[in-house]
């Protein structure tokens, strides 16, 4: 295979112990640059800046330059890398190694996942890499696998829109039971926003919370990592509801703005079937209002 060329990126700041490891390891196998968030910059979603100008400082390790510090969001530090910094387009994107893991409906938030979902969007195979530890780390296993994997993505390649999205278990490597290709889940971050008083008597709050798990089944993201496997999902960021378009499409004669009018009521069921089978389908509909299932047909 021929000698890659790697941006290496991040939310946790361009100091992050987790980038540092990766980048020792990826540059065994690759020319490698960081650019990377000058500060921590966990939780931005694929925020970018606009109303800002976004300063770029070059930074160095022990008197050698090895990338870019950012002003910005890890998107910003991806987009500007592809688009400004970079001379040429590098072979592959990967953004980690995050202190703490990126599963469930958490991928939404994370700025380790949106980094690579920018480097999907501007062409370059991506791939996301987290550790599912938040104290006392160690990235070296984590770093030796996300090198292996880039080999392979960049021999390979990945279909088009789709990026990785790699959680590792915080675990020995011995102890580590295998690799499993996932879903992503559905469990979430249950919020509780503390109330203060500041010094001037001003209302602020405060985010806190837990990882509510709600997902069981052994090829979800969450559920494979916690029971000691790496997890490997595939994820892509056109959010398209393809099985809803045609249920969707059954609405247009009621939202037809050429016939003023008071819309007719959507019925969720048909009311010409027996009582038992009502409420059958009530119950399936009320399970896909809850997430657990996709809205069937229903009576215009």
């Amino acid at each position: 295979m021929k000698f890659m060329k790697v941006l290496l990126t991040n939310d946790d700041g361009y100091g992050a112990r987790g980038l540092r490891a990766l980048y020792s390891e990826i540059t065994k196998i690759a020319g490698t640059i960081i650019i990377a968030p000058e500060k921590e910059s966990s939780a931005s979603g694929h925020a970018i800046t606009v109303f800002d100008p976004i300063r770029v400082e070059e930074i160095y390790d022990n008197g050698n330059a090895i990338g870019y510090a950012v002003a910005g969001t890890p998107a910003d530090c991806v987009k500007l890398g592809l688009t400004v910094i970079l001379k040429e387009k590098p072979d592959l994107v990967i953004s980690g190694i995050n202190l703490g893991p990126n599963v469930g409906t958490n991928i939404i938030y994370s700025g380790t996942v949106s980094a690579a979902t920018e480097g999907t969007m501007l062409g370059i195979p991506s791939m996301a890499v987290s550790l599912d530890s938040f104290t006392d780390p160690d990235f070296t296993f984590a770093a030796r696998f996300a090198a292996r994997l880039a080999e392979i993505v960049v021999t390979r390649g990945l279909p088009k829109g789709t990026l990785l999205n790699v959680n590792i278990p915080a675990v020995k490597e011995k102890e580590i039971k295998g690799i499993r290709i996932t879903r992503q889940g559905v469990s979430k971050f249950k919020e509780i926003f503390h109330k203060r008083i500041d010094p001037r008597n001003r209302t602020y709050y405060w985010l806190d919370g837990e990882f509510v798990e709600s997902d069981f089944e052994p090829d979800i993201d969450i559920v494979a990592l916690k029971n000691g496997m790496i997890s490997i999902t595939p994820i892509h960021y056109d959010m398209t509801n393809y099985r809803f378009l045609g249920e969707l499409g059954t609405w247009m004669e009621c939202l037809d703005l050429n016939k003023p009018g008071e819309p007719r009521r959507i019925s969720i069921f048909d009311t010409s079937q027996s009582e038992e089978a009502a409420a059958s389908t009530v119950e399936e509909e009320l399970s896909y209002l809850a997430g657990d299932s996709f809205f069937r047909s229903g009576e215009v």
